[in-house]
């Protein structure tokens, strides 16, 4: 009850206070109501499968009981509406000769398992638009998701592990050239979505690195043609650890490199996308990968020398749109590449799916719109290969495990 009124006290207050300035400022509130109906054919942990299944990523290894009976070899059903979602769109007087705009998107997913139906910041930035220049300032998505090419998944993982899936606080700049070229420069940093380390998830080790993350991309927009590329590189440190075991100070760094492509075509109803990233310590974005202390620089001082996990993906998403029914099929296929440089026996390790060598997905859905309401279904089978990790962080010996998951959702737009 307290996240709905603190969500009516919002919606109140900020039409109270534009109200007050109709010929100026305008605000339009927009959203939807979503119920997702899930049956699973396999046991994800809540690391695998977050806010109790309803961000999936992939299945549970194999765990054999007493008897050799595969104890996440069990179905798991679920209902949950998590996802509703609300928005104010905003607009208002120009400003240092810019037209404003800005966003506040807000869900009931929650910021951590023990916070379900609780509300939670999606999106929330002012922008400032010259004729050639923008200006964005708050939380929106990370700037190597496919922001102008999302999959057309059901499943609120949209693509995840497959793709880049995180929303940061950031500043981003842009520049247009001429209409169908422009490039984008992006300062970002962490909140929900965070690299990990020896005390857990947290935004401290990026912090504590005193940089932002960059990133810089360039976009090709061909309007006539419906023609969309999107290509970009990304940068991060952070510094696991400001005391050693030994109680020594240290900033030893963890340096993160990353390139990333995606477009997108249009033919009359059909529409398809197709992206690949190869991306270094990927754990705050969702994906396979994070990092591992390789060796000891200082053996008195505990000091570490840390290295990244690469990881690999490709996928491809295509939607056909009829007159009240849509048709789509999502494909995606990730590969661990390994370290930078080898791991010794008992390293430490900071990683999603360390012991996954690769992992591979095919989805597809069908959607009837009727006015307002959407009832959709998806089929996502999601395959992980798990095996032994070898010093070079790559896994061998591996065997298969395999989810379907059955996904019925209703939506209401509003």
């Amino acid at each position: 009850m307290r996240n709905f009124l603190s969500l009516f006290f919002l919606m109140f207050s900020v039409s109270n206070v534009f109200a007050q300035n109709e010929t100026k400022t305008s605000v339009k509130f927009s959203g939807f109501v979503k119920t997702d109906i899930i049956y699973d054919t396999r046991q994800s942990s809540p690391a695998n499968a977050l806010r109790e299944g309803h961000f999936y990523l992939f299945p549970d290894s194999i765990l054999r009981d007493s008897d050799g009976k595969d104890i996440n070899d069990n179905d798991v059903f679920h209902i949950l509406s998590i996802q509703t979602r609300v928005r104010a769109s905003l607009t208002g007087p120009d400003v240092l000769n810019a037209k404003t705009s800005g966003l506040i998107e807000t869900e009931f997913f929650g910021t951590g398992e023990g916070d379900m139906n609780g509300l939670r910041l999606r999106h929330a930035f002012l922008k400032l638009n010259w004729p050639k220049t923008e200006l964005m300032i708050g939380q929106f998505w990370h700037p190597m998701f496919p922001v102008n090419a999302i999959p057309g998944t059901i499943s609120f993982n949209t693509g995840a592990p497959f793709i880049p899936f995180s929303r940061n606080p950031q500043v981003k700049l842009s520049y247009r050239f001429i209409p169908s070229f422009s490039v984008n420069f992006t300062a970002w940093s962490e909140r929900d979505f965070t690299s990990t380390g020896p005390a857990g998830p947290s935004s401290r080790y990026l912090r504590n690195s005193a940089i932002p993350g960059l990133n810089g991309e360039f976009v090709i927009k061909l309007d006539s043609i419906q023609f969309l590329f999107v290509a970009g590189a990304n940068y991060f440190e952070i510094i696991p650890e400001l005391k050693t075991d030994s109680n020594y100070y240290s900033n030893s760094k963890v340096s993160a490199l990353s390139f990333y492509g995606y477009l997108q075509q249009k033919i009359k109803n059909f529409t398809s996308k197709i992206g690949a990233n190869y991306a270094q310590n990927a754990h705050n974005i969702m994906m396979i990968g994070g990092y591992a202390a390789c060796d000891i620089l200082d053996t008195v001082k505990n000091i570490k020398k840390y290295t990244s996990f690469v990881t690999g993906t490709i996928w491809a998403d295509f939607q056909l749109n009829l007159a009240k029914w849509q048709l789509g099929m999502y494909c995606a296929y990730a590969k661990n590449m390994g370290t930078l440089c080898d791991l010794k026996t008992g390293s430490k390790t900071y990683v999603r799916g360390q012991n996954i060598d690769y992992l591979y997905r095919i989805s597809p859905r069908i959607s009837y719109v009727v006015d307002k309401v959407m009832f959709s279904s998806e089929v996502e089978i999601t395959n992980a290969a798990y095996g032994k990790l070898q010093n070079n962080g790559k896994v061998t010996k591996t065997h298969d495990v395999s989810n379907i998951r059955l996904l019925l959702a209703v939506f209401y737009n509003f």
